[in-house]
């Protein structure tokens, strides 16, 4: 017994190697599940689109993209060093969501008002955040949430440290990496102009308009390659980044209005942001009506609260939305959490183990996270599409023609039929003119292809009253159906066929 304590006192008193120990071993858990089960539909066109700017295309100009660019150019970079895989961009993410949790981690553990509780609350934010099951499941993804993490976790440290500080480099980093966040993901454009503003409002030190001037100043940076392709094209850009999730999002999917209402109150469901929502809401009553804290302290804690309802408000305008988007709040309210978790101590006469709480806490996080991948387990994997790019390989050679969906594309290396690199542009039907600027070909277009005998291999998941309506088994001669997906091949030759 004596050894243990002497083991605890030993890492509590140094926390910088608890909390390195603890990002390792997260770190690795991450990694394995951003290599075994980390899979999202939606995935498939942001790898795509980092292929094709390896291979010299540009988006909006020369294919549809509904992103700002920034995460498809930061994939495909390091797609350019470790290979094209979807394995070289999972293992990035996984990373990024790991520098993501430090940063919270290390605010608190140097920014945490009552010292004794610095190191069980970095720890209580590494779980709430680590493990949080959407950061942990999505955060893994070639998506742009790991990216936009770091950046605005980066933004919100690197503004906390400016106020106080006449050091230009720090807002300067604060507006390049808040700008950078938005670049990747329009779902962070709030955090930017919060931070100006509470930057402004909360200088101790320096010129506060010169600062907010070198703020926006460094946002103009990671905002070059957007400024880029605008330039080259303006009303493709601007189609593609704005027009399209304004008027044409929630096309073809009649439910998208009471799928929104459900997403606002799927927090009810889930215990991990039950935890968040409570202790959050009570670390701010707390600080707001109770602390003794100083003005800059409680003002950093007040940041977090902001950034969350700008958040929240922002995330929830999407239509339709989900429920994954909402995890770029959860660094900022597991800070809040941590101090309704110290509030909930006082409560319970317990301040002075902190430990205590911070363990169940942690248990309950490590246990509802291990429940909800054990439950989605069997769900589609990066493995069960490479079986299907496997047999589409073994049957159509690069130099033939396929019609895939964004994942064939990306694993196989077809290039894709101008137009079918985004399935979900296919449910726009525009003018022709405005149709074939925009790299777009509605449903019907497609299956006017198809029909025509455009493609040397076809791979479709629509049922069989699609597949009757399409001719597909006379169109070909050989098929075979992997779990619910068709690939159909060797066309039988017809006199003309459109050219792309």
């Amino acid at each position: 017994m004596s050894r243990i304590s002497s083991v605890q006192a030993y890492l509590v008193e140094r926390p910088r190697l608890v909390i390195g120990l603890l990002i390792l071993a997260l770190t690795a858990a991450l990694m394995t599940y951003a290599q075994t089960l980390a899979f999202a539909w939606d995935e498939g066109f942001h790898l795509l689109s980092a292929q094709l700017i390896l291979n010299g295309k540009r988006p909006y100009l020369d294919y549809f993209f509904p992103q700002t660019p920034l995460n498809a150019y930061w994939n495909a970079m390091w797609m350019y060093v470790f290979g094209d895989t979807w394995r070289t961009a999972h293992a990035v993410s996984a990373v990024m969501v790991a520098l993501s949790v430090l940063l919270t981690a290390n605010f608190l553990l140097r920014r945490f008002p009552v010292l004794k509780w610095r190191l069980p609350s970095a720890i209580s934010a590494l779980f709430l955040v680590g493990l949080n099951i959407a950061v942990f499941e999505c955060g893994t993804l070639g998506q742009a949430y790991a990216f936009c993490l770091f950046s605005i976790v980066a933004a919100f440290c690197l503004a906390t440290s400016a106020v106080g500080s006449g050091n230009l480099l720090l807002p300067a980093g604060a507006g390049f990496m808040a700008c950078a966040a938005a670049n990747a993901s329009l779902l962070t454009a709030p955090v930017g102009p919060v931070l100006l503003v509470w930057m402004i409002a909360y200088n101790r030190q320096g010129n506060r308009w010169l600062k907010a001037f070198v703020y926006a100043g460094s946002a103009l940076i990671p905002s070059l390659p957007f400024m880029w392709l605008f330039a080259h094209g303006p009303s493709e850009t601007l189609f593609n980044v704005f027009n399209y999730h304004f008027f044409y999002r929630e096309k073809a999917w009649d439910g998208a209005l009471p799928h929104d209402i459900d997403v606002m109150f799927a927090w009810l469901d889930c215990l991990q942001a039950l935890l968040l929502a409570v202790l959050g809401f009570v670390g701010l009553r707390f600080i707001y009506k109770r602390s003794s804290w100083e003005r800059a302290q409680r003002a950093e804690f007040y940041l977090c609260a902001w950034i969350s309802i700008a958040e929240i408000i922002h995330i929830s305008t999407a239509h339709p939305n989900f429920p994954w988007y909402y995890l770029l709040t959860a660094p900022f309210l597991a800070i809040l959490s941590c101090a309704g978790l110290y509030a909930v101590s006082l409560k319970l006469d317990m301040p002075a183990r902190p430990f205590w709480p911070v363990t169940l806490i942690c248990a309950l996080v490590v246990l509802d996270l291990g429940r909800n991948i054990l439950e989605n387990r069997d769900d589609m994997q990066w493995a069960d599409q490479e079986k299907l790019a496997a047999k589409i390989s073994e049957v159509t050679p690069l130099d033939k023609t396929l019609l895939g969906n964004e994942f064939a594309y990306f694993i196989t290396r077809h290039s894709p039929y101008p137009g079918s690199e985004h399935a979900d542009s296919h449910k726009m039907t525009l003018p022709a003119e405005q149709a074939q600027r925009l790299h777009i070909l509605s449903h019907a277009d497609v299956d006017q292809l198809i029909k025509a005998g455009t493609f040397d291999t076809l791979e479709t998941d629509e049922d069989d009253k699609k597949i009757d309506e399409l001719g597909l088994k006379q169109l070909y001669k050989n098929s075979a159906q992997i779990d619910d997906t068709w690939i159909f091949w060797d066309r039988v030759k017809s006199e003309a066929s459109p050219q792309p």
